[in-house]
């Protein structure tokens, strides 16, 4: 198949494929909100994701998912996912970004995923990855070599506003004790958040979100997720993975990933920019709302972008649950 006529069936016919994907993830594991059971929200989201990806015509491979075949039963590493026809494609999945904030009643989970053609996803190890992500207003200025203060204040400049008045949101963990006493020494807006950092990188490059930047480390699968976001709406992103120890080196190695120190930009986590990211909203969040249940239907709030295109659409959908056993089981 032609690079044309690829980017035409990924555009045209996939997207809102993709979208019913999330959503029923998201409904699946919805009903776990609150109820401290993160593996029972966790395994609700990733079977519903897979039931649905059965029905989607591509020929796809999960190169980030739930672990590799010893660890997860599905949506594992290398898996095939799809009908098993048309375009031959890279799958990056977290069917549930946030388990924890399901599981204690918090805001900010998603359901996420990003399809880009084969071979144009990196397939990061499972390990920590630097990070830093930011809007379109600051594309190519940011450095994950430069510090928090001299990123914090570009930031700053390309938005025209005040260093106090740009909102910076890091995980809160003992790692980032630095970071997040530099951020309140120049006196920048802090947003900690225990879980899930790829809605707030993806919040960056939407208008009114109240996020301005990411900084920290957190997981390099979810470097990837956020990246293709990004990739689709012309934000900053950069990555840097983080081993902890040989083992985590040997993997990278394993998986093609040779120079641990390298800054990972967009063009390296996403090649091209014929890929597509969908998100439905599990709990509130910063632009999404999450799963509301009403009887007999459930509403949904999801964006999809099409990096080709550059076209976001958010989409709010109301599902008759009596029609859709099948895919979502409750």
């Amino acid at each position: 198949m032609s690079t044309e006529r690829l980017c035409s069936v990924m555009e045209r016919e996939l997207a809102l494929e993709f979208a019913r994907v999330t959503e029923a993830a998201a409904i699946a594991c919805g009903r776990w909100w609150g109820r401290g059971d993160n593996n029972s929200a966790d395994d609700a989201a990733v079977s519903a994701m897979r039931r649905m990806f059965d029905t989607v015509n591509i020929d796809g491979v999960v190169v980030i998912g739930e672990g590799e075949m010893d660890e997860a039963p599905m949506l594992y590493i290398g898996e095939k996912v799809g009908t098993g026809q048309h375009v031959q494609v890279d799958v990056a999945v977290d069917p549930l970004e946030g388990t924890n904030l399901v599981a204690k009643g918090l805001t900010g989970a998603i359901s996420v995923l990003a399809v880009a053609p084969k071979n144009c996803l990196l397939h990061a190890p499972d390990m920590y990855m630097e990070k830093i992500a930011a809007g379109p207003a600051s594309v190519g200025k940011l450095s994950l070599d430069a510090s928090v203060t001299e990123n914090v204040q570009i930031v700053a400049k390309s938005l025209d506003k005040a260093v106090q008045d740009v909102t910076v949101v890091v995980l809160d963990r003992e790692r980032h004790e630095q970071i997040i006493a530099e951020l309140r020494e120049i006196g920048a807006r802090i947003k900690l958040i225990t879980d899930g950092d790829v809605s707030p990188a993806v919040a960056t490059c939407i208008p009114g979100s109240g996020v301005d930047m990411v900084l920290g480390i957190g997981g390099a699968p979810e470097g990837v997720l956020a990246a293709a976001a990004l990739r689709c709406m012309g934000g900053e992103f950069q990555g840097r993975l983080w081993p902890k120890n040989k083992q985590e080196i040997e993997r990278a190695y394993k998986l093609g990933v040779l120079d641990l120190k390298k800054i990972l930009t967009l063009n390296d986590l996403v090649k091209g920019e014929d890929v597509i990211f969908a998100a439905t909203g599990v709990t509130d969040g910063d632009f999404l709302k999450g799963i509301r249940y009403y009887g007999n239907h459930v509403t949904t709030h999801t964006v999809i972008m099409r990096g080709a295109s550059g076209t976001i659409r958010f989409l709010e959908a109301r599902h008759c649950m009596d029609k859709k056993s099948q895919y979502v089981k409750m």
